[in-house]
């Protein structure tokens, strides 16, 4: 007859088997559901207004930008509400952004180096998922003014204290680009960006794109 410590001992390696088999099921699952994509560097902000993405910048001793952030976000489109985490790194090789839902599962990582954009994305996103806007973003928020403004296309970038800490605005230029864009509107703007401290990495952000009715909120965690 078997004896009970051999039963036992065969029960615990059955348990080891089955999970790990589990684990390898799990991680062929998440390949086989995610694809990957080489996006577009340019997006449109508006009618006749295109930002085009820039390179990783320079700090002020020349050196490319190392930065390291985990933030949470949400997104809110007319009434349509996502929250998910993200994690930035960038450094001279390029930025990676992760994203991550709520409970865990992995949905995007981008991969720019400064020219070329790849994108490889969970298929639960769907096609509306363009992760050239999100990147575009991130680089409206963080990039310095004249980097955003040398690759803004008839609009123009500008910054200045409000209400918040620090703002930043995006004004069409139209048919006049010597406007004077710093007595525009609330209204007027096609893109606000507001931070909760000077430092932007440490700030709480909220841009809003009025026309498109898109909003996007940044937590440092």
């Amino acid at each position: 007859m078997i004896s009970l410590t051999l039963l036992i001992s065969l029960k615990h390696k059955l348990k080891s088997v089955i999970a790990l088999s589990a684990v390898i099921l799990l991680a062929f699952m998440l390949s086989a559901c995610s694809q990957t994509f080489q996006r577009q560097t340019c997006v449109a902000l508006a009618k006749d207004v295109n930002y085009c993405l820039a390179p990783i910048p320079l700090d002020q001793t020349s050196q490319t930008w190392v930065r390291s952030a985990t933030q949470k976000a949400g997104i809110r489109v007319d009434s349509s509400q996502h929250e998910l985490m993200t994690q930035v790194e960038i450094d001279a090789n390029g930025l990676t952004l992760v994203g991550l839902a709520p409970l865990g599962q992995a949905l995007f990582t981008l991969i720019y180096d400064g020219s070329t954009l790849t994108s490889e994305q969970s298929v639960l996103l769907g096609s509306e998922f363009k992760a050239e806007y999100l990147l575009a973003l991130i680089q409206l928020i963080y990039w310095p003014e004249e980097t955003v403004n040398a690759h803004l296309q008839g609009a123009k970038l500008t910054s200045s204290d409000c209400g918040a800490s620090r703002c930043r605005k995006i004004y069409a230029l139209g048919s006049n680009p010597a406007i004077n864009v710093n007595t525009g509107t609330q209204n007027d703007s096609i893109v606000n960006i507001e931070y909760s401290h000077d430092d932007p990495w440490q700030a709480e952000i909220a841009l809003k794109i009025p026309q498109a009715k898109f909003e996007l909120t940044l937590t440092p965690i």
